[in-house]
């Protein structure tokens, strides 16, 4: 994901001069992310490009409100669910619908180098284990671990608080590690007893 020292030269570049290399590269570098968000939302990849796609047009149209704008990616996630909501309202959906048929969205987009030496027997578990979780803690697991959004910003996008995302996490490591069979313990030191 593009660097949020990055993000903000693009947000002034946009709002200030109109640039459009600008917003093009800021499209491009978040165009993803915010369409793999709003399909977990959604369910459905058409409304999904859809709703990122109008919340990017809105921003152009929009572009001299942007300097008012302090974190501008966690500008765009709230669209994009707010969007979303509103998609899902009109269509009579609700949030917590199976999203089942949206396994491949959940893939890591992401590697290190230590991730490269699990195997793909590993991957299918973990992949699994992801999908078994809750649809609130699923999405709030992908946009910390898959997105590398802080918990402030996830709690923001989502409404809820940053102790909820902390929690949510926790949940899903543990029970990612329990479908794997990997002990937290002998992976996480322990605190200092004084």
């Amino acid at each position: 994901m593009v660097a949020p020292e990055r993000i903000k030269v693009l947000q002034d570049r946009i709002a200030r001069h109109d640039d459009q290399l600008a917003y093009r590269e800021l499209f491009t570098s978040l165009y993803s992310f915010l369409f793999h968000f709003a399909c977990s939302l959604v369910k459905a990849k058409q409304p999904a490009e859809d709703i990122v796609s109008d919340v990017f047009i809105r921003v152009w149209e929009k572009r001299k409100d942007l300097q008012d704008v302090m974190n501008l990616k966690v500008y765009l996630y709230v669209s994009v669910k707010n969007s979303a909501i509103n998609y899902l309202n009109r269509q009579k959906q609700l949030l917590s619908d199976d999203i089942e048929n949206f396994r491949d969205q959940f893939m890591s987009i992401y590697f290190n180098p230590e991730q490269l030496m699990i195997t793909a027997d590993m991957v299918g578990m973990i992949q699994a284990a992801i999908d078994e979780l809750p649809s609130r803690c699923k999405i709030i697991f992908k946009l910390v671990k898959e997105d590398n959004l802080r918990y402030r910003e996830v709690a923001g996008i989502l409404g809820i608080s940053e102790k909820t995302v902390e929690n949510q996490v926790a949940i899903a490591v543990r029970r990612i590690a329990a479908a794997v069979n990997f002990d937290l313990s002998k992976s996480i030191p322990s605190p200092v007893v004084s």
